[in-house]
């Protein structure tokens, strides 16, 4: 019937199979006017003067804005609540009298025709006096304004008592490691329209995406609007991967032309301006040491590093340097540990979340500390992670940090056990022997491993609604929404399994605030853990309500019987009743159509499954190419809703997580000039890069959250990537070129060898 477990094809599929998938740019009303964003051209800089003459002269312009027209709005918000010291460095919807990065809108075209719109803005004559530019995280503190510097914040992260640490070590290894500037550049870029209905006073904005509900009341307290005249609308997303959940200052102003303009307004970004307008992400800096005893197990671990948050801080605000300090440690016991996260401001596009934010990061730089020590110790590097692994039986292991602001407690793991299971799956002690031959036999070939805890199912609540009908069918609401990762599918698998129906009798609806009052929408892995445990809440109203009927009906005690297979019967062979009957005799009893049932599932905690990458990598030492030749991830969700899902989210965060690791990079001349700004300066991994992706998918540490042992699986195929293919770049090169900064260009590579 296609319930928990069960490897069943997508129900999101053919419409996007048949081309009859809706996104933004599908979207077209009557009388829509199409908006263009004319963005600064320099990275920092005092607006002299905006000549809109020759712009607004041509035929079919109907209205140019600049940042005078909207300066009563106040900046962008942040989404976590208490951040005031941050306010200052919030990012106003159009430039006001200061631009602070390339690609910042500064002013907007409104015109009939999105060519005419174009070819207004190349016109429209924006003069800039230049300013001092900052373009590194380590650069020395600037101004940001007359009153405030450019480090809004240090976040700290604490515990035990690392100076005791230090001073009982052995050995102290330290490290300065460096994770460059990339992001997830979706297939389909930004892009909204916007409808203001004067009569009804209803707003309306299609193209949402990822966390719908948040942003509508964000938009409202913009608007000065009451948040019930204002709703979005989720389409088909051509991809999500983080940046698609922060609100940009284009959807505010979607919003606010059309209703000033009485008339709907479509904005859609070309690749060029996602480029370098839409969310960067990653770009850290960490100097890291470790004091570690004779035997390589790790007393503590202090580190400080720099986070280039870009021109201004955006509605994720310290999220994913919070997530770098919080989740460091990983899977190792660590017994004291400190880090201190310098949140910097420079004149480049300001940064977010990406799939797996923080973590990736993370995972490089604890991951890289731990072969440092096993090659200062002169042990093997799976026996050194193996020594500082939290042992099962200290599960639930609280960290005594939080993350996001949550309690850093992890709920359940065996982590020896999953690296047990993993090094037998990979034969990894033959693997080892095969590519100590060929490197002997004069070839760059290593494998490198490394470990990652990941989190998910974070709070504070999901709401969902079930409406089943008199046929069977049933319709899910819920809050949350879709970027591509199956939402659909697995609620409604986890919907039909504790109904006793077929999944596809279960149609899901999400991302349509007209729909619900309120969702916390699709982010940090929380649909299937949050979702689901919502959904058993609903169901179990519903089964009481359909076996009470049974009971009646078959005259057998209600805890006799179960719903399985489209059928109400007991548990052993016997009488049963077809399910659209017991519902019809429901609906008749009631007096109406369907049969409801709301529930609320809240969680302050979140889980933590967790897994291991491994690669191996063939480097040509003359041109700097690496060539992965085996990527390998086991990785335990604690229970699997639909395996084949599953096992294709790790394959494309793997993908990320590859492309972040030896190709993707956004890079800026000193004057903070972009030059990555097309796809022929952007690389990312095709197919011909991209090894195939062998999975261990384990399920031995069900979530101790909620009744179904979840736990989310979308963000660890990317997370430990970067460590585990710098790991084997060393092992190709016998250990001589410490690998210390993604991506591992060519470039990079061949001056390391050269240097070493």
């Amino acid at each position: 019937m296609g319930g928990i477990g069960a490897s069943v094809r997508r129900l999101e599929d053919p419409p996007l199979l048949r081309g009859t998938g809706c996104f933004a740019a599908d979207v077209n009303l009557p009388g829509q006017l199409h908006m263009r964003v004319v963005r600064a051209g320099l990275a920092h800089g005092r607006i002299l003067s905006i000549d809109t003459l020759a712009a607004a002269a041509i035929p079919g312009v109907v209205a140019i804005w600049t940042g005078a027209d909207v300066a009563s709005l106040p900046p962008i918000g942040f989404r976590q609540m208490g951040l005031t010291a941050l306010e200052p460095y919030r990012q106003p919807i159009l430039a006001q009298g200061v631009v602070r990065y390339v690609g910042e809108p500064v002013a907007l075209v409104f015109a009939e025709d999105p060519y005419v719109a174009e070819d207004a803005e190349e016109l429209v004559l924006v003069d800039i006096e230049e300013l001092p530019v900052i373009i590194r995280a380590t650069d020395p503190i600037g101004d940001f304004d007359a009153a405030h510097g450019t480090e809004p914040t240090i976040i700290r992260k604490e515990y035990g008592d690392v100076g005791a640490a230090f001073a009982a070590a052995t050995h102290v290894v330290e490290l300065d490691l460096i994770v460059g500037r990339h992001t997830g550049v979706p297939l389909e870029t930004r892009g909204a329209l916007a409808e203001f209905d004067d009569a009804t006073g209803m707003l309306r904005m299609h193209g949402a995406s990822k966390v719908p509900h948040a942003n509508r009341l964000a938009i409202a307290r913009m608007l000065d609007l009451p948040s019930e005249r204002l709703h979005l609308h989720e389409g088909h997303v051509g991809g999500g991967f983080g940046i698609r959940g922060e609100l940009y200052p284009e959807d505010v102003l979607v919003c606010l032309a059309a209703m000033r303009l009485g008339r709907p307004i479509k904005w859609i970004e070309d690749r060029r301006e996602h480029l370098m307008a839409a969310n960067h992400s990653r770009d850290q800096r960490h100097h890291i040491r470790a004091a570690v005893d004779a035997k390589g197990f790790v007393l503590g671990v202090e580190d400080t590093f720099f986070v280039d948050q870009g021109a201004y801080v955006r509605t994720h605000a310290s999220t994913v340097p919070d997530l770098a300090a919080g989740m460091l440690p990983g899977p190792y016991v660590f017994p004291a540990y400190a880090a201190a996260a310098h949140v910097r401001l420079t004149n480049k596009t300001p940064a977010g979340t990406y799939r797996a934010p923080g973590r990736f990061e993370g995972s490089f730089v604890r991951e890289r500390l731990m072969d440092a020590i096993a090659d200062r110790l002169g042990m093997d590097p799976v026996a050194v992670r193996r020594i500082n692994l939290i042992p099962s039986s200290a599960m639930p292991f609280d960290r005594g940090i939080d993350a996001l602001g949550t309690p850093l407690v992890y709920d359940s793991a065996d982590y020896a056990l999953l690296l047990d299971k993993f090094l037998r799956h990979l034969g990894y002690d033959a693997l080892q022997a095969r590519l100590a031959a060929r490197r002997a036999a004069g070839e760059h070939v290593g494998a490198g491993l490394a470990f990652f805890v990941e989190k998910s199912g974070l709070g504070p609540f999901d709401d969902v609604r079930l409406e089943l009908y008199e046929d069977g069918r049933v319709e899910l609401i819920t809050g949350v929404a879709s970027v591509g990762q199956g939402v659909d599918t697995s609620l409604a698998q986890i919907t039909a399994d504790q109904l006793g129906l077929s999944y596809e009798q279960v149609t899901v609806t999400h991302g349509q605030t007209d729909r619900i009052a309120r969702g916390m929408g699709a982010f940090a892995t929380r649909v299937t853990v949050m979702t689901g445990g919502a959904i058993v809440l609903a169901a179990a109203k519903l089964r009481q309500r359909l076996l009470a009927k049974a009971a009646e009906l078959l005259q057998q005690p209600m805890d006799s019987l179960q719903l399985r297979d489209g059928v109400a019967g007991p548990t052993t062979p016997g009488p049963a009743i077809a399910l659209p009957a017991l519902i019809t005799a429901c609906l008749a009893e009631d007096g109406t159509d369907r049969l409801t049932a709301e529930a609320t599932f809240e969680s302050g905690h979140m889980t933590y499954p967790y897994g291991i990458h491994l690669a191996v990598a063939r480097v040509d030492a003359e041109t700097g190419g690496v060539s992965l030749e085996r990527f390998a991830v086991a990785y335990d969700i604690g229970r699997a809703v639909n395996p084949l899902l599953v096992e294709g989210q790790i394959q494309g965060g793997a993908a990320q997580g590859i492309g972040g690791a030896l190709l993707e990079e956004f890079n800026y001349t000193d004057d903070g000039q972009p030059l990555s700004t097309s796809f022929a300066d952007y690389l990312m991994p095709s197919c011909a890069e991209m090894p195939p992706v062998d999975i261990l998918l384990t399920e031995d540490a069900p979530s101790r959250i909620g009744t179904l042992g979840v736990k989310g699986a979308g963000e660890g195929g990317t997370t430990a990537a970067g460590a585990a293919i710098a790991a084997a770049v060393d092992a190709a090169l016998g250990r001589r070129v410490p690998i210390t900064q993604l991506p591992i260009t060519p470039a990079r590579l061949r001056a390391a060898i050269a240097g070493r």
